[in-house]
């Protein structure tokens, strides 16, 4: 079977004594949850966050940009690079996928508009439905995942298409053409880390009893990550393995 050599470019670096000293960081959550797939990856870590980028999209067969607690309307010092970045993969075709965090700069670099949500955070288990499907597809149209955003994108870039989203995110996917995809979800996350941040972020003052409300819902990150899988394979230089 081909390896799927993916870059992923971290956003985030938790240095927090509750969460980062004792979770893994968010490279390696995808990286867990991409291992429970038959396709195999070898992976290349960027720590975006540091000011850290492949030099072009032909580093990789294609590449993720994982979520982060920091806003992505803010211009971060890394910021403008990681733009440059998504418009670079846009323009080569490259296979790009990003969630939250990701899915609203892909947004933002291509075009797009973001905004603060009416009523704060929308956490907990959500259910994206997805109504238009893309190749890489194959299962359930509705597909429930852990959510944890304040920001979400309220315009789409031209060009592309809304694959899905609730009624609390009506853009809660979108793709273009066959190389980009996201997700405002985190299918990532497990149930374990997901209870230690609503406590972190409810010790901080914050109100995510309606959030609590959905935990007893069984996420489903497992099938978009296989949707994932189907869609990276689109990359250009796949190895042997």
């Amino acid at each position: 079977m081909q390896r799927i050599r993916l870059g992923l470019l971290q956003v985030n670096h938790d240095r927090t004594e509750e969460i980062g000293d004792h979770y893994p960081d968010d490279s390696h959550r995808f990286r867990d949850l991409f291992d429970q797939l038959e396709q195999r990856f070898t992976y290349r870590v960027y720590m975006t966050e540091g000011g850290e980028l492949p030099e072009s999209p032909m580093e990789q067969d294609a590449f993720l940009i994982t979520g982060s607690p920091l806003s992505a309307m803010d211009d971060h010092p890394w910021m403008a690079g990681l733009m440059d970045f998504i418009r670079a993969c846009d323009a080569t075709r490259t296979p790009l996928l990003g969630c939250c965090f990701g899915h609203q700069a892909i947004a933002r670099a291509l075009g797009g508009t973001l905004a603060k949500r009416n009523g704060g955070y929308n956490v907990g288990v959500e259910t994206t439905h997805f109504t238009r499907q893309r190749p890489w597809m194959d299962g359930p149209e509705q597909v429930p995942m852990y959510v944890f955003h304040e920001d979400h994108v309220v315009t789409l870039p031209s060009g592309c298409d809304l694959l899905g989203g609730s009624n609390a995110c009506p853009i809660g996917s979108f793709a273009k053409g066959n190389h980009i995809f996201t997700t405002q979800a985190h299918p990532e996350i497990d149930h374990r880390f997901m209870e230690a941040v609503m406590r972190h972020v409810e010790g901080h003052g914050e109100d995510l009893s309606s959030g609590w409300a959905t935990m007893d819902q069984e996420p489903q990150g497992v099938v978009f990550a296989g949707w994932a899988a189907e869609f990276f394979k689109g990359g250009r230089h796949a190895q042997s393995g």
